[in-house]
Parts: C-alpha cells; structure tokens; sequence
C-alpha cells in the first residue's frame, strides 16, 4: 500500500449526486501523487500560470519528467473529474539553504521537501483551490518519516499567500533567474505526533 493510500486526508473525495451513480464514472474531486504520464498537464498548467506573469517557468517539460521520475512521492495533483486542475511538484534538499543545484538535483537523503512549483489551471483560480492543495500537501508531508520541512523561493508578491498557509520567510534567496529575485520561505512538518496519531500515519 502507498503511503498516500495510508493517509485518511489524501485519499480521493467522491461527491456524486444519485445521476452519478453508474459504474466508471470519475471520482468529482480526486488528490493523488502525479506521473510521468502527467507532465504534459502539468506543464501546460505551469507555463500559462507563471509564463504571463514572470515570463520564466519553474519547470521545463523535461525537468518535469525528471522528477516525477525520480520522486513522484513528492508530488500531488488535483483532479476533478479526471481532468488536472492544480499540483505540486517537490524534491528532496539536503543543505540548510536552496542553492542553484537545488532547481534541477533530487538529493534522496535530504530531509527538506523543495517545493519547486505550485500552480493551479486558469479555470478554476480566484477558487482558494491553492491554498487547500498546499494544505493537503502538508499534512502529507507530516505523515512522511524523512520529512523535516518544507522549503521554497517566491516573489515578494507571494510572501503573504504562503505566510497564511505556515511559511516563515528567512531572508533573500542565493537563487536568482534573470533579472527575477527571490525570497526563501520554511515551513516545519516534524513534531507533529498527535497529528500523526489522529491521522493514521
């Protein structure tokens, strides 16, 4: 059994009204770890969402490949009706700070999850999907042994969107892309033993 099967919080939600009610039919609302088979969605999600507004992807295809390749555990994705509507990719860091190495190297023995990209289809923004995503993809994290934080770069405009979903800024970011700039944010998801109690971990 996967560790995503394991966790009551992660397992798909399926709302269906009595028309709904036939065999085959597509969980509403599904959350699971993303593929290979997935890049292409995924991409095509990132380089509309960041393209417009920054003019750079986190991700390129095939570095979206590389990863869920190497560390499709470190992954979720929103699914409604089998359609991917959000996700989020991460890997595996093992120094204190994110350096250069950090945007390309899955580093298995690290206990900090980078948090490469999250990003939700035009569609369905301005929805909170996001910030719930995120959340998910934290109490997730919670459950994973090797886990200690979680750790990120952003634009000063996306400080206060990840602040409210628990990250702490902990200064300029040494990852510079262009002329673009960052700020590095931390989130710890060790030491949470009643929650790991309480969620079948």
């Amino acid at each position: 059994m996967s560790v995503l099967n394991a966790i009551p919080f992660m397992k798909p939600i399926h709302i269906r009204s009595p028309r709904q009610q036939r065999r085959h039919t597509l969980p509403a609302s599904e959350f699971r770890c993303l593929s290979p088979e997935d890049a292409v969605s995924v991409f095509e999600i990132e380089r509309e969402a960041f393209i417009s507004v920054s003019g750079e992807c986190p991700l390129h295809l095939d570095e979206v490949r590389h990863f869920l390749t190497l560390c499709p555990e470190l992954s979720l994705g929103w699914f409604e009706e089998g359609r991917l509507v959000a996700f989020i990719i991460g890997s595996l860091w093992d120094q204190d700070k994110l350096s250069q190495d950090a945007l390309t190297l899955h580093k298995p023995h690290g206990s900090s999850v980078h948090i490469h990209v999250l990003a939700v289809h035009r569609t369905f923004r301005q929805q909170g999907k996001g910030s719930i995503l995120l959340w998910r993809y934290l109490q997730y994290l919670r459950c994973l042994p090797f886990a200690r934080r979680a750790v990120l770069m952003c634009e000063d405009f996306l400080v206060p969107f990840y602040s409210k979903c628990g990250f702490k800024a902990v200064g300029p970011c040494d990852i510079t892309v262009g002329p673009l700039t960052f700020i590095e944010m931390q989130c710890p998801v060790r030491g949470h033993a009643f929650m790991r109690r309480n969620s079948g971990c």
